[in-house]
């Protein structure tokens, strides 16, 4: 029986668990021993310079690192107690639940409409009601339907990046997940769109987990909420924005942020 990837409202306020969790390309070793709670309805960002493993791990949450030949993992990585690399689990469903936003926008060759609409097509017959419904409410969760209400019908490659990167985030809520990962949202993006994803990211957190990549400790710095550490594969150390920039733990921490490497 396939294990169900949903919520206990009884459990306890952890999301996702990492339980000493290594992630491998052949023999490079991409993570090393991860652990890490994540608990819901909360924001986590991830920081460290390129090359420190922070897009295999979200890439592992939703096991889009199956694509990738030659990759092994030990440990577990769990959602909501389950682990996501259990044989049982449906990874269609899992990748519902986990919803990725890439660095580049990732809108389809097709109308606004059609792109947020095209996952709940997917998963099935649906009214054009419904459709208008949720089509709308992931518009306004995005912080878009105001600048397209009245061009549905238009490209949406026409959009400026700023726009179809938050029409990507829209095409995800509209599958309704729990868990939103971003993974450096904003690295192509001019600095009003940049700030338009930030506060979006302070409403999000209500309804959603959400995990965020960047390689910008400024970045990591203006959007709070919690920060994850990560150098050469390894967890460094993980706590509140305010108190990682002003007392880090770490060495390694106080040089990434202080511009020393990076």
């Amino acid at each position: 029986m396939t294990p169900e990837l949903k919520p206990n409202e009884n459990a306890n306020p952890i999301k996702v668990q990492a339980v000493d969790f290594s992630f491998s390309y052949g023999s490079n070793v991409a993570l090393k021993s991860i652990n890490l709670d994540i608990e819901r309805n909360s924001l986590l960002t991830i920081m460290g310079p390129t090359a420190s493993g922070k897009t295999t791990f979200l890439r592992a949450l939703n096991r889009l690192n199956d694509r990738v030949g030659g990759t092994s993992h030990k440990g577990r990585l769990l959602l909501d107690g389950i682990d996501v690399y259990s044989p049982k689990v449906d990874v269609a469903e899992l990748r519902r639940k986990v919803g990725m936003v890439f660095a580049l926008p990732q809108s389809l060759p097709m109308s606004i409409y059609d792109n947020v609409a095209y996952g709940p097509r997917k998963k099935g017959p649906i009214s054009k009601v419904q459709l208008d419904e949720i089509v709308e409410k992931a518009l306004k969760a995005a912080s878009l339907f105001d600048e397209v209400k009245d061009r549905f019908a238009s490209n949406a490659q026409k959009l400026s990046g700023g726009q179809q990167q938050r029409l990507s985030l829209a095409r995800v809520l509209a599958v309704k997940p729990e868990v939103i990962l971003l993974d450096e949202p904003t690295s192509g993006l001019d600095p009003l769109s940049t700030l338009r994803i930030e506060e979006l990211l302070q409403t999000l957190r209500r309804d959603y987990t959400v995990v965020l990549v960047t390689h910008n400790p400024a970045q990591a710095s203006r959007v709070q909420g919690q920060i994850a550490f990560l150098y050469m594969g390894e967890l460094v150390e993980v706590g509140p924005a305010g108190e990682m920039f002003m007392r880090p733990k770490d060495k390694r921490t106080e040089d990434y942020i202080t511009g020393k490497y990076g």
